[in-house]
């Protein structure tokens, strides 16, 4: 099982290596305005993914269910994306005014706050099996 987790790690390595030239690709190549169909699809689609993740990630922090540490973590990365994406892609000082408080005053804190839930929920996974193990 070791071996097997060993080349998983080594093939996320080299995916991640594999990124770097293609997002210099990207960089050099992408246009700077696109005209999307089904924008508002996309979006809508978004935010429920994202109301999904943050109530996935309640309920399984009222339960206290095993998959709280994949939910929050979930969650929080929509959040963020979300704020990134608000961000770059609204136009109009007032709309990237909006923006970027949404993201200071929602997004960014409730991203925070599922990430200490994901990485307080390992720590006690880690010390309930340090207490199983004895």
């Amino acid at each position: 099982m070791l071996k097997r987790h060993r080349w998983i790690g080594y093939g996320l390595v080299a995916v991640a290596v594999a990124l770097v030239p293609w997002t210099v690709f990207l960089t050099l190549t992408l246009p700077s305005r696109h005209v999307a169909e089904h924008w508002d699809t996309a979006w809508v689609g978004f935010d429920v993914g994202e109301f999904l993740a943050v109530l996935l990630t309640a309920i399984a922090l009222l339960r206290r269910t095993n998959w709280l540490q994949g939910a929050a973590a979930a969650a929080g990365t929509m959040l963020l994306c979300d704020a990134w994406f608000d961000t770059l892609l609204s136009n109009g000082d007032e709309r990237i005014l909006v923006a970027i408080g949404e993201a200071f005053v929602s997004e960014v804190p409730l991203a925070v706050l599922c990430f200490w839930i994901a990485l307080d929920t390992a720590r006690f996974w880690t010390r309930w099996e340090e207490l199983r193990e004895r």
